[in-house]
């Protein structure tokens, strides 16, 4: 129970890589409050993880919405008090070619994944700061360290969180905080179970270690890093990719 008495945010919880997130940090003792566009399916979830002997609230955000985001962090501050750990795992996808790509398309992406990030962050610093502890951690990708076609918004995006973590790392380093990025791979998720075994058999031959990876596994690194073990590792980017990127 290392997180115990510590509260988490993770954003985009409803699902994947988010929900493994809140539930592996609820499991290590946190109060979780996860966030997601469905209010119900934000709160089923963090039932399901209060039916485990855990502690979780589940909230709507709207990640790319300022007064969205302001409203979540009074409503935690009022309820539980200030957040020590925040997960910025909210994120979307517009894919198409450059060349066909429309500006709302390019905006929308940057919003939800670097901008909804940004508020979230400045709105926790605060009470971390008197603290003198907290964690920040951000979700980006391998797509934001080695490109891919049909993404230039969301590489665009993932590459610009982790120049953001490097930044504000050495920002907040003498008061204690530490904000660090995990860039996962190919993770299972809902776009790959729709996948053929055909083609989840050619993505897998792309990786050296053979497979798609668990969401499990990438919630370790993030209760890893949200951890006393990892108080001396700050402005990282922990790549989890089973080899892809190097």
């Amino acid at each position: 129970m290392k997180l115990e008495g510590k509260i988490a945010l993770v954003t985009g919880a409803t699902r994947g890589l988010g929900k493994a997130t809140a539930e592996r940090l609820a499991s290590e003792g946190a109060t979780v409050v996860l966030t997601g566009r469905d209010a119900a399916k934000a709160q089923e979830v963090a039932c399901a993880i209060e039916a485990n002997g855990a502690k979780a609230l589940g909230l709507p955000l709207e990640v790319g919405d300022a007064a969205s985001c302001e409203a979540l962090l009074s409503e935690i501050e009022k309820r539980l008090g200030p957040v020590d750990i925040l997960v910025n795992n909210a994120g979307i996808t517009r894919d198409t070619l450059l060349l066909r790509m429309d500006e709302e398309a390019w905006d929308e992406v940057l919003r939800v994944n670097l901008t909804g990030a940004y508020r979230l962050a400045k709105g926790v610093l605060r009470g971390m700061m008197k603290k003198r502890w907290g964690r920040i951690i951000n979700i980006s990708s391998i797509v934001g360290l080695i490109g891919n076609p049909g993404q230039t918004n969301y590489a665009a995006s993932k590459a610009a969180l982790i120049g953001f973590t490097k930044s504000l790392a050495r920002e907040v380093a003498s008061r204690g905080i530490t904000v660090n990025a995990v860039a996962p791979g190919f993770i299972q998720s809902d776009m790959t179970d729709a996948l053929s075994p055909e083609q989840r058999e050619r993505l897998a031959e792309k990786i050296p270690m053979g497979r798609i990876g668990r969401p499990e596994e990438v919630a370790s690194c993030v209760a890893f890093l949200a951890s006393d073990d990892a108080g001396y590792i700050t402005g990282h980017t922990l790549v989890v990719d089973g080899g892809l990127a190097m």
